[in-house]
């Protein structure tokens, strides 16, 4: 993307603006069966603008960014407020709490950029390894996703930044046949960075390929897990995905304000004393995080939201406006995913912080339960009820470690399986390949550590 001078728009700003310019790049390769079945590129770039009068919020957008057509967008915002304005006259509002930032972050990659027959060559590479060295697989996937969102902004505070944000990933998926039906696991590498810095050689991804067909090989073997209220650990992998999808949403600022469970609960003890539970911004002990926030789509500095504190709820995400309600700081949630995209209130970072107990401690004080490793989905709404699909685990009996299972589910209301939470694993890791769909598909960071606790399992 062309870096712009963006203070050359400053006199067409009115009362409280954003302009932003951003562009978006995907490359996608797929191969399914040693076919490539997928080669694509997509390229979504333009202008928009918000304008704030007196309460009302005007939007307008463009693919053009000449410098007509980001006037036009300009004063099309001014418009649409002011429109907005006149029918909403005895409308309250407050003078939204602005600042002076200003951040330039790139991950942009210092190497030689890889092209798609060298990209489409590495796929290859790494799907006939697989097949040359496991050969009673009924199929395999490889896939490479490559996202780069690029982001200039500027507003009437003077706010400023620009950002590129790469991740990139290598998916494979492995399927074997069991009396007729197929079992699959699925793993990602990567994560921040552009493909060249994070991926060297196809032979890299060789010890986590074989950790995944192992994995695979027994739940070919497994057995169907036991339905009930059951003791379990639930891997960090999938705490990351509980964090933002059960307990994550329902703090969004937005969310409380439809009804969310959250908003009955501020400042109440809804969780075990050892969870605490972190938005960061964009680093999180001393380390870069997944989905780096500096400064969000709103220009305000990404600050760190401990929404949970030792089992107590403390606090909310915020965009500017319920930042107001709320009568707090906003804490830099508003993100937008493409440039015609309006900034909602979404989660950067989400994690439960780690604890102080080693895993293997905690399956041995397990009699009869279960370790839950890997998920496939999850969703929950805003009364922290969810469901999560379980692609991978084993049998728990007199503290060690059992029979995989074959793929069920875990359900519950999220707060009362925190409440039930005995122990916490040191550790802490992230997802690399994390997505939230609400409204807008946006890359997300989920992490944490392992936990005990008690939670409904599907069985067969």
């Amino acid at each position: 993307m062309k870096i712009m001078d963006l203070t050359k728009f400053q006199d067409k700003f009115s009362e409280y603006t954003e302009l932003r310019v951003q562009e978006n790049l995907s490359t996608t390769i797929l191969i399914v069966d040693g076919d490539v079945r997928v080669n694509s590129k997509t390229n979504c770039a333009g202008v928009s603008a918000r304008c704030f009068i007196e309460g009302n919020w005007g939007f307008a957008s463009s693919s053009n960014m000449d410098d007509s057509s980001i006037e036009k967008v300009l004063l099309k915002a001014k418009y649409n407020a002011e429109y907005l304005r006149e029918r909403n006259i005895e409308k309250t509002f407050e003078p939204l709490k602005v600042e002076e930032n200003s951040c330039e972050k790139s991950f942009e990659t210092k190497k030689a950029k890889k092209t798609t027959k060298e990209l489409i060559d590495f796929a290859k590479a790494v799907y006939n390894h697989i097949k040359e060295t496991y050969n009673d697989l009924a199929s395999v996937m490889v896939r490479i996703a490559c996202d780069d969102m690029e982001k200039q902004i500027l507003t009437s505070s003077r706010a400023y930044y620009y950002t590129l944000t790469p991740r990139s990933n290598v998916v494979v998926k492995m399927i074997m046949d069991r009396e007729g039906s197929p079992i699959e696991l699925v793993k990602s590498f990567g994560g921040l960075g552009q493909f060249e810095d994070n991926f060297d050689e196809p032979s890299d991804l060789n010890e986590g390929i074989h950790k995944l067909y192992m994995q695979l090989k027994e739940k070919v073997q497994g057995v169907y897990a036991e339905a009930g209220l059951k003791d379990v650990i639930i891997d960090s992998s999938i705490a990351g995905l509980f964090a933002h999808e059960a307990i994550g949403h329902t703090v969004e600022a937005d969310f409380v304000l439809g009804g969310s469970i959250a908003g009955y609960n501020m400042n109440k003890q809804v969780a075990s004393p050892l969870i605490t539970l972190i938005d960061f911004a964009h680093t999180a002990y001393g380390k870069t995080c997944p989905v780096p926030v500096y400064i969000d789509d709103e220009g305000t500095k990404g600050k760190d939201v401990v929404v949970l504190e030792k089992g107590i709820l403390k606090s909310f995400m915020h965009n500017k406006e319920t930042a107001n309600i709320f009568n707090v700081e906003p804490t830099g949630n508003a993100r937008a995913t493409e440039y015609y995209d309006e900034p909602l209130i979404r989660m950067r970072n989400t994690c439960i912080a780690p604890g102080v107990d080693k895993l293997e401690d905690m399956i041995a004080s397990i009699e009869d339960g279960y370790y839950l490793v890997s998920a496939t989905n999850g969703q929950a709404d805003t009364t922290s009820e969810f469901m999560f699909g379980i692609s991978f685990g084993y049998e728990i009996k007199n503290g060690k470690l059992g029979r995989a299972i074959l793929d069920t589910t875990i359900s519950g209301i999220a707060f009362e399986v925190l409440k039930s939470v005995t122990m916490v694993s040191d550790e802490l890791k992230w997802s690399n390949g994390g997505w939230c769909g609400k409204k807008q598909l946006i890359k997300v960071g989920m992490g944490g550590p392992s936990i005990k606790c008690k939670v409904n399992i599907g069985g067969r």
